[in-house]
């Protein structure tokens, strides 16, 4: 479930950053024209996009745990930032987090984190 995630990640941040960095007139429909904000979203996704692709070679529960997690809290935020749920990113940023929630309840209940706490 973890590397399935991760290609969800990889499949959909690889044409979203393209279209975004292209400055496509479909992604201005979507995203807006290009400003700064969007240029610190093209910045956050590729991120996200670098991360998921090394955690696919160099596999670390916790990290790809903390992936997850900050995506989907950002994710679940979107349409309250974006104000509204009919925005197609805001639509696939649901799903994603959706997938992602369950990727993370797979991790918990098959007891695949292993949490060191400090006595």
């Amino acid at each position: 479930m973890i590397t399935v995630s991760l290609i969800l990640n990889i499949l959909v941040l690889i044409p979203f950053c393209f279209a975004l960095i292209m400055d496509f007139e479909k992604m201005q429909k979507v995203a807006g024209i290009f400003t700064p904000a969007r240029g610190v979203l093209i910045a956050m996704y590729l991120t996200i996009l670098t991360g998921s692709t090394l955690l696919l070679f160099f596999m670390d529960m916790k990290l790809a745990f903390a992936l997850f997690f900050i995506q989907i809290v950002y994710k679940v935020l979107t349409p309250f930032t974006v104000k509204t749920i009919n925005n197609p990113i805001v639509i696939t940023n649901l799903f994603v987090a959706l997938f992602h929630l369950v990727t993370i309840y797979t991790m918990i209940k098959t007891d695949t984190l292993h949490f060191d706490f400090l006595p």
